[in-house]
């Protein structure tokens, strides 16, 4: 049991006692002290989150680094009433399906990995919550739930008891959620900046006499009245404008983690504490013009760094081509539109294993929506003619007609793509790579500080302030942190504008360490438009070509699609309805019609035996009532500019070819690959994929994406081929206009210039930090310098990286211009 201890002023002690930290929060029990479980808490709220996490098994989070909970942050449930209002709930979930619901919430407290840890973990908080993300540079969570269980209200009472408060703007319901609380945050910083700005300029002014006052003295009574009034003056700087430096470095050493924060707060604190002191002793008149103009530039550059990631995660969200069509019907005219030029009331004809892209209505009698994509769960759900479908859905079974009803939206696809369950298991993320070297990095830059200050005390105490100031802030690797974002940004842009759309920037850095590339035949190597197709068998009769047409109809196969439009046939017959339609990948596709089995497909699925077919050509065969009437072959026609392609990627990489075809093209393909498989089954390309990453090779995946789907999620960066009908493959890491194929050798080529462009960066950042450092340590280097050329640095690293990005993309470009833009 907690009790409740309170101190009566009669007991209280003549000296003065600091108030014990809560042990969750980290903040003074000033109005009230708790006791409990061998811990200190300031409130009942702190007591019952521990306990939530210590019956949870979840105290890891108390050693994984600083909780941001707030007292204030336990009193939200009052406010949190108009979630119980369904007309609001449905409008703020972004998907709700039976007992499965998601919704994205804009916290903007997260700031640490213990922060991501917890919410990450909520699922072992309420047994309610499947599934929760974080994405930690926006500040958002990403919580899957059974509304059953748990309410959104309770949901979001839940993450206030945490200490995660997400804002809900009801003004911005229906809009950008987001987008009132990150004006809040921007607004803050322009205020900080507006603070640290007029301090710095009129201390400058009121410490001019002491600067042109060479022979004269000023009066004493005016001399301290200035003194006094730039303290005044440099106090909101430090309480309010550097608040977040020191805030930072507080709760970093807490735990015993040395973030940059951490010199740049020691930094602020000598550079006033020394200041404060000289006037007030009367020693000297300060540095608060120098304290101030520091925390001003340091505003600056945070500013500077804040703009270049917002700019970039605007050209990701909102203004960057995904490359994926859908078909359209209009007067029974099937045509294939990219996503961005569908609109609301457009009719669109979803096949199997094709994903929905936007709400829909469903005009069809029956679907079956498959939305593991979106929540995990795989079982698919039945709807009927007039119902709601929700976009991420995936038809499984017969094509279906739908019309939408919004427009897509491409921000909530590619959140869809980034999903945990669709990420590599690789470890080598980019921000891992910034933190070690910038936690190094400030051990070494503390270490220097203390050494100078040793140094200049015997030497020129009255220089030590400054020294080790300017160390401190001039060493600074923001710039390293800068660089690899915006460098693999910056490349996802261009790469966007040549066709080939990627995940996120860690599939820059990937692409630039393949060794070896497995390309797939069918679609990839080969066009979806075969240049003939001939029947090979007895005639077939019209009732026989319907019911081959409304077969191949539901299927996303390039040759499926071919078939279909080979056996075109006017609109006055009616296609048969089929029954219990399987595709089965890799093999063909299955359904009953008029109360016989019908198989189209290759030669094994179709009658169990084996055979080989004529080089240059792939067999499609058909049995009707298990009797085997013939077979369609299609003439191969290859890519244009493969050869080409094929023999420069040779010079840099190993490649191979794995095909689900018979071994008929062996002869034309060998000479361009390492190694030629055919008749692979998917499972046989996912073994020779982890086969070639056992050897110790970063192995890539080239495919459609259709009987591949488990190679391009294993291969190191799985490529996904688009073309004509779209498919989109979320377990791959980027996607290609087919058109673009000939070129892959040069978005492989930018690539790995890019990641030449980070280590030319990285020069230029050690040698800043090199240069800046000795000039520090001389003595020879203001504060007030220092902390110009902290932002000064970074904008050089931002204007090198978009130099030579820029000219290597130029240098690069493709000859063909694509006839879509980005």
């Amino acid at each position: 049991m907690s009790q409740i201890l309170t101190t009566p002023e009669s007991l209280t002690p003549p000296q003065k006692q600091e108030p014990a930290e809560c042990y969750h929060c980290g903040e003074p029990c000033r109005e009230e002290t708790i006791h409990a479980h061998d811990h200190t808490f300031c409130c009942t709220g702190c007591q019952t989150v521990y306990e939530i996490l210590s019956d949870h098994e979840l105290d890891t989070y108390y050693s994984l680094g600083d909780s941001p909970a707030k007292r204030e942050a336990v009193t939200q449930q009052n406010r949190r009433n108009f979630l119980d209002q369904e007309a609001i709930v449905s409008q703020i979930l972004s998907f709700s399906e039976g007992d499965t619901a998601q919704v994205q919430l804009f916290i903007p407290v997260i700031h640490c990995s213990a922060c991501i840890w917890l919410l990450e973990n909520l699922s072992r908080i309420h047994s309610g919550v499947y599934h929760s993300q974080v994405h930690f540079v926006k500040k958002e969570v990403m919580v899957t739930f059974n509304p059953n269980e748990v309410s959104l209200r309770a949901l979001v009472e839940l993450l206030d008891r945490l200490g995660y408060p997400p804002e809900i703007n009801l003004a911005s319901i229906g809009k950008d959620q987001k987008a009132a609380p990150r004006k809040r945050i921007q607004r803050k910083l322009a205020l900080q900046i507006g603070v640290a700005g007029f301090a710095f300029g009129n201390i400058m002014l009121l410490s001019l006499p002491e600067y042109i006052d060479t022979q004269l003295t000023l009066e004493g009574t005016y001399k301290q009245f200035f003194a006094y009034l730039n303290i005044l003056l440099s106090l909101p700087v430090l309480l309010y404008s550097g608040r977040d430096y020191l805030l930072s470095a507080y709760k970093s050493l807490r735990v015993r983690y040395v973030t940059l924060d951490v010199p740049i707060a020691l930094g602020i604190l000598v550079l006033f504490g020394r200041s404060v002191w000289e006037i007030l002793t009367h020693s000297g008149p300060g540095y608060l013009d120098s304290f101030t103009g520091l925390v001003f530039f340091l505003l600056i550059g945070k500013w500077f760094q804040a703009k270049t990631y917002q700019s970039l995660s605007f050209e990701r969200d909102y203004s960057a081509y995904f490359p994926v069509a859908v078909t359209r019907v209009q007067n029974g005219v099937e045509t294939s539109v990219p996503l961005k030029e569908l609109n609301p009331g457009d009719q669109i004809r979803v096949r199997n294993q094709e994903l929905i892209p936007a709400d829909a209505t469903l005009l069809s009698s029956e679907a079956h929506i498959d939305y593991s994509f979106i929540t995990g769960e795989s079982v698919p759900v039945t709807k009927e003619a007039g119902a709601r479908l929700q976009a991420g859905g995936r038809q499984v079974g017969p094509g279906i007609d739908v019309r939408v009803e919004k427009s897509v939206d491409q921000s909530r696809l590619t959140r869809l793509w980034n999903r945990e369950i669709f990420q590599k298991n690789a470890k080598d993320q980019l921000p891992n790579l910034v933190d070690r070297i910038s936690r190094h990095f400030t051990l070494v830059v503390l270490s220097l500080a203390a050494l100078a200050a040793i140094f200049w005390f015997w030497y020129d105490a009255s220089q030590v302030a400054q020294v080790v100031t300017a160390v401190m802030i001039v060493a600074c690797p923001c710039a390293l942190a800068l660089t690899l974002p915006f460098a693999y940004g910056h490349a996802m842009r261009w790469l966007g504008r040549w066709g080939l759309y990627l995940k996120d920037a860690n599939v820059v850095e990937r692409l630039a360490q393949l060794n070896s590339l497995v390309f797939d035949k069918t679609g990839t190597i080969t066009t979806t438009q075969p240049r003939g197709i001939r029947w090979e068998g007895a005639p077939l009769y019209t009732e026989e070509s319907l019911g081959i047409r409304a077969l191949v109809q539901h299927s996303t196969h390039p040759l499926s699609l071919a078939l279909f439009q080979h056996l075109e046939t006017s609109g006055s017959l009616v296609e048969p309805e089929l029954e219990e339609f399987a595709e089965h990948t890799g093999k063909g596709l299955e359904a009953y019609l008029q109360n016989k089995q019908w198989k189209v497909g290759s030669y094994r699925f179709v009658t169990g035996g084996s055979q080989t077919g004529r080089s240059g050509e792939s067999r499609v065969y058909v049995s009707i009532g298990g009797e085997l009437r013939g077979g369609f072959a299609f003439e191969t026609q290859y890519r244009s500019g493969y050869r080409t392609l094929l023999t420069r990627l040779r010079k840099q990489l190993s490649l191979y070819l794995l095909s689900g075809d018979q071994d008929t093209d062996r002869a034309q393909l060998e000479p361009y690959f390492e190694e030629v498989r055919f008749k692979q089954s998917p499972e046989d390309k996912l073994h020779y994929l982890e086969q070639l990453q056992n050897q110790g090779g970063h192995a890539g995946m080239v495919g459609d994406g259709l009987n591949d789907a488990g190679a391009l999620k294993q291969a190191h960066v799985g490529i996904s081929l688009a073309e004509e009908v779209h498919h989109f493959v979320p377990a791959c890491d980027a996607i290609l206009e087919a058109k673009q194929l000939p070129y892959l050798n040069l978005h492989l080529a930018l690539a790995r210039q890019t990641r030449r462009g980070v280590y030319g960066a990285f020069v230029i950042s050690f040698l800043y930090n090199v240069v800046g450092m000795s000039f520090a340590l001389a003595g020879a280097l203001t504060p007030l310098v220092a902390a110009i050329l902290m932002p000064l640095s970074s904008i050089t690293t931002v204007i090198y990286i978009s130099l030579a990005i820029n000219s290597l993309a130029r240098k690069l470009k493709p000859s063909t211009k694509r006839t879509d833009r980005m």
